[in-house]
């Protein structure tokens, strides 16, 4: 095992000044995002999404961004899952972009909603055949009793499915919308005195105040 405490790196790539970024915090995001994807980054919608249980417990895993409109961040999940039964209890979460070749990262958190279920639905439709398949075949962050039981499930599927051209969406299986109440943009920076500006509004109706954190 290498020597942890030894392992560092200097960032001095951009700066990121409160002068030169948008009002509103989405369209900042929208900017950097379409600069992660010039850059040709693996997975630029990777997010890690945090949640917890109404003790307080914290889970994190990573999910993908499908989608971002006035209304926030979207991904899809089974709502059964761990993640899906924490937000039914405790509908707030946390969301973290790290794109390190640009020495940046997004901080995002909020409240939880359900997409409408013909959202879910049109998005479930345009997955390929069998991602739709492993929807029905995964009973998502149950215990099973092994790799076969989820081979034979997704046989089940596909024997089910056969002669049917769409899929139908499971009852268990949607969208979420994240709706930021903060929004923080981390930009590396020399000697650990990174950029932080963070986007805060009281409420999903107020305004946004931009702020700037020490790092």
């Amino acid at each position: 095992m290498p020597n942890l405490a030894n392992l560092r790196q200097e960032y001095a790539q951009a700066e990121l000044d409160r002068s030169h970024v948008a009002d509103a915090p989405l369209d900042q995001f929208a900017e950097w995002f379409e600069e992660a994807l010039d850059a040709e980054l693996e997975e630029p919608n990777a997010m890690t999404l945090a949640t917890a249980a109404p003790d307080a417990t914290p889970s994190a895993r990573i999910v993908l961004l499908k989608g971002i409109d006035e209304r926030g961040f979207h991904f899809y999940t089974n709502y059964d899952s761990r993640k899906g039964r924490e937000l039914d209890q405790n509908p707030t979460a946390s969301l973290v972009f790290l794109w390190k070749p640009l020495e940046r990262q997004v901080r995002v958190q909020g409240s939880v909603v359900r997409m409408p279920p013909e959202e879910s639905t049109s998005y479930f439709h345009s997955r390929p055949r069998g991602s739709q398949l492993g929807a029905w075949a995964s009973p998502q962050s149950r215990v099973v009793d092994s790799r076969t039981a989820l081979e034979d499930n997704l046989e089940a599927a596909q024997a089910e499915y056969d002669d049917q051209d769409e899929i139908p969406r499971p009852s268990h299986w949607g969208g979420y919308v994240v709706r930021p109440t903060e929004i923080e943009f981390w930009q590396g920076r020399p000697n650990r005195l990174h950029d932080r500006l963070r986007y805060r509004r009281p409420a999903l109706d107020a305004d946004w105040t931009l702020e700037r954190l020490a790092p």
